[in-house]
């Protein structure tokens, strides 16, 4: 009796043991891949139609249904954490969930599977997906990446070791071109053994700098093409470097780092050094590029618009392109404010920056439970735990001030070590407050933006954990610590996520209009220049910090730098598809296939204004994001001789010594050129009207020609800005042949003054061919 007592005893708790174990189990959470059925999703979408897309919504259902479920072990669930999102190769998405949310998935309309991720699968550093370039496929076609095609990039030089710029095994690469003229020239730490098949030059420029700063500091720099910053390295990957399989940052935007042109020589051109690029050395730079033979020129770079006459850089880019080479340069970052763009010759083509559908996510949770979404590439735990959260606790003779922005000296080590420091961007550099904190004895970083960065959430590889926050969460967290006793916070680092809304024009995108030549919409067009990985030193930490002593083969940086190669590259497949196209009609034909809704269907957003949903303009994107399939085929390019920029100048009211400036000879306006700025051939329409002012009309000339399909007939759709009419004459254009030229002349006229810009677009449409200008009103 006894004995059938304990041995029912020890069954009742093996059971017990069991049970546990199982709900256990129920609750631990891995990554699944989830497939969905297309249909069902893209019916979902359609129907949801608020912003809010399908997987949100399957993911919501399953959190839903945990909190629904009131079995005991439910709240040991941690909710389902969106990993990726799939929408081209198979339909669904990657989701870190329990055994029990797999479970509910079944009843998810449209759900098929899901299975265990229990292989590592490569995903593309995504710039070459988000911009629709794929392999075997259109530009990226094997003929299309044969030809030879030399992009040269004018920064801070180059890391010729790097498996990126390699020539190792590539069987696409034929000996260097017999037009090459440039050569790889010998200096300290590099030589002409530094370059082969793929890297055919390389040359520095220093003199201009060293007169005005000094000889260069060996022990810091290499005076040779050698690259000790990392920019220069970074671009000409981002352009023209190999495809590199398993890139990544620290595990994060692991696959296949490719350039655009993947398949194109490399010249490297070294112009920039520790404290700046002399425009004598960029000068020298640029006639020596197109001397050497280069195709397209790349120039991540630029200072305060000037006129063109006295503007350096546009005098050599508009000589480059009487010469046939396509030059790319990059907006500027003094975004968000207006009339702040650089580099507005309309012989240049000008990039704004944007971002990407991936993102590194972290979340913020305050002590009062709110929680806010940041971003951050740190690397290391994998969550912070609770601690207390700090703001301007000031060192002895140092300001509050000084301590809100954490600059150097300013941090109270008594007050912040072990805790949470909350710092203000601006003044030093992002990863240095972290430096700043991590000095002070700081556990970590909140790192706040202010209004005029907005909801800007760059991705930094901070050395401590810290994260980036909009200025909806910067404002709440100030409150929060202000009016709490004993604040604290925690932070939790989500890795990498794919289907974030795209583009978003980054907040520090340079925007117009031109404050040089407000006629011409500037910038040109936008393209991924936000948290990019490309091709990195292996003698450059990743922040850059003194202190930083990581080595990485790839880093993840941002600005309208990263953006202009990714322009350089594109331009470059398009030179491979159509050689005989001048530089302007590659720049029309970019400029009139690019999209201004993004991959939700919705106007491209800013990030100044994501609080409260203000769509950008075009003074922050131009004519909109490249789309390089479409760009290759555009129907109609806005072509552009140099004899056209020439009575284009004229127009400006320049002297005839400036104009001369930048013809490089006298030059006589002719009397049959152009009547006015307005009526330069662009793939865009800028107009200036006097505020207070109706029924003024201005009208402005255009000529396209076809370079789509013989007999084609192309019909206008307009779409009218606030506050002016819009007439065309013809409305419909019937071209006999390709490479038929005609023209139509567009009337603008006032119906009613308005304070704030205006923007609408004209479109010639035939069957697949819709040829978009953007058209921008300003009320002076």
């Amino acid at each position: 009796m006894f004995t059938l007592k304990k041995k029912s005893s020890l069954l009742l708790i093996t059971m017990a043991i069991l049970s546990m174990i199982l709900e256990l189990e129920a609750t631990k959470s891995m990554t699944y891949i989830v497939h969905m059925d297309k249909e069902k999703v893209d019916a979902l979408d359609q129907m949801l139609g608020d912003g809010k897309r399908w997987y949100e919504t399957v993911i919501d259902s399953i959190g839903d249904s945990d909190a629904d479920d009131e079995e005991p072990q439910t709240h040991l669930l941690e909710p389902p954490q969106l990993l990726y999102v799939y929408k081209n190769t198979v339909s669904g998405f990657a989701a870190k969930l329990s055994p029990k949310q797999v479970e509910t998935l079944n009843k998810v309309d449209g759900f098929l599977s899901a299975t265990p991720d229990d292989m590592f699968s490569l995903h593309t550093t995504h710039t070459p997906q988000f911009l629709g370039l794929q392999n075997g496929k259109g530009l990226w076609q094997a003929p299309n990446l044969a030809s030879d095609v030399i992009v040269g990039i004018i920064d801070t030089g180059i890391w010729p070791e790097h498996v990126s710029f390699s020539d190792a095994g590539a069987k696409y690469m034929s000996p260097t071109p017999a037009r090459w003229k440039g050569h790889c020239e010998n200096g300290p730490k590099f030589s002409s053994s530094n370059c082969n098949k793929k890297l055919i030059g390389a040359r520095s420029f220093f003199k201009g700098y060293e007169a005005a700063a000094g000889r260069i500091n060996e022990t810091t720099d290499y005076r040779s093409p050698r690259d000790s910053a990392g920019h220069g390295t970074h671009t000409a990957s981002t352009a023209a470097g190999n495809i590199v399989t398993g890139a990544n940052l620290f595990g994060m935007a692991k696959g296949a780092a490719g350039g655009m042109r993947y398949t194109g020589r490399i010249a490297a051109y070294k112009v920039c050094w520790q404290t700046g690029c002399a425009s004598s050395d960029i000068l020298a730079a640029m006639d020596q590029a197109v001397s050497d033979g280069v195709d397209v020129l790349s120039l991540s770079l630029g200072g305060i618009s000037k006129p063109y006459y006295s503007d350096n850089m546009a005098i050599a880019a508009l000589g480059a392109i009487q010469k046939g080479v396509f030059v790319s340069c990059s907006a500027g970052n003094s975004g968000p404010f207006a009339s702040t763009v650089a580099n507005t010759a309309p012989w240049i083509m000008t990039v704004a920056a944007s971002y990407l559908d991936r993102s590194f996510p972290t979340t913020v949770k305050l002590g009062n439970g709110q929680v806010f979404k940041g971003s951050s590439l740190y690397h290391g735990i994998r969550s912070t735990k609770s601690l207390p959260l700090v703001y301007g606790k000031a060192a002895p003779n140092r300001t509050d001030q000084d301590a809100r922005y954490c600059i150097s000296g300013s941090l109270n080590p008594e007050l912040v070590k072990g805790k949470i420091v909350v710092c203000q961007r601006g003044i030093n550099s992002r990863t240095g407050k972290g430096e700043q904190v991590e000095m002070a004895g700081g556990m970590g970083m909140l790192l706040l933006n202010s209004e005029d960065e907005g909801e800007e959430l760059f991705a930094d590889p901070h050395i401590l954990p810290a994260t980036s926050l909009g200025v909806l969460a910067a404002n709440a967290i100030k409150k929060y610590v202000n009016v709490t006793k004993k604040p604290m916070a925690s932070i939790t680092f989500e890795g990498t996520v794919y289907g974030s809304p795209a583009p978003i024009i980054a907040a520090f995108s340079s925007r117009g209009p031109s404050p040089i030549a407000p006629e011409v919409i500037k910038p040109d067009v936008t393209a991924p220049g936000m948290n990019i990985l490309a091709a990195w030193p292996p003698t450059v930490s990743p922040t850059r910090l003194m202190s930083d002593k990581r080595s990485v083969e790839f880093n993840i940086i941002s600005g309208t730098s990263m953006s202009c190669p990714h322009v350089s590259g594109v331009a470059a497949l398009l030179k491979s598809v159509h050689p005989n196209w001048s530089p302007a009609a590659i720049k029309s034909a970019l400029m009139t296939t690019s999209y201004t809704l993004n991959n939700k269907r919705r106007p491209i957003a800013d990030a100044k204004n994501l609080s409260n949903s203000e769509p950008a303009s075009p003074y922050a994107f131009g004519s909109g994001h490249v789309n390089p399939e479409k760009a290759s085929d555009p129907g109609l390019v806005y072509d552009i001789t140099i004899s056209d920029y020439l009575k284009y100048i004229c127009t400006l009211n320049y002297t005839s010594s400036q104009i001369a400036l930048l013809a490089r000879r006298r030059y006589i306006c002719p009397t049959n050129g152009l009547t006015q700025a307005g009526d330069l051939n662009y793939p865009s329409f800028a107009l200036n009207f006097v505020r207070g002012t109706t029924n003024s009309t201005i009208t402005y000339m255009r000529t396209v020609t076809n370079v789509g399909k013989p007999n084609s007939n192309y019909r206008v759709q307009v779409s009218q800005p606030d506050g002016v009419m819009i007439n065309v004459r013809p409305k419909k254009l019937k071209f006999k042949k390709v490479g038929q030229k005609l023209s139509y002349k567009v009337s603008f006229m006032t119906t009613t003054t308005l304070t704030a810009s205006s923007f609408g677009s004209l479109v010639w449409v035939s069957g697949k061919y819709s040829v978009r200008s953007p058209i921008a009103i300003n009320w002076l």
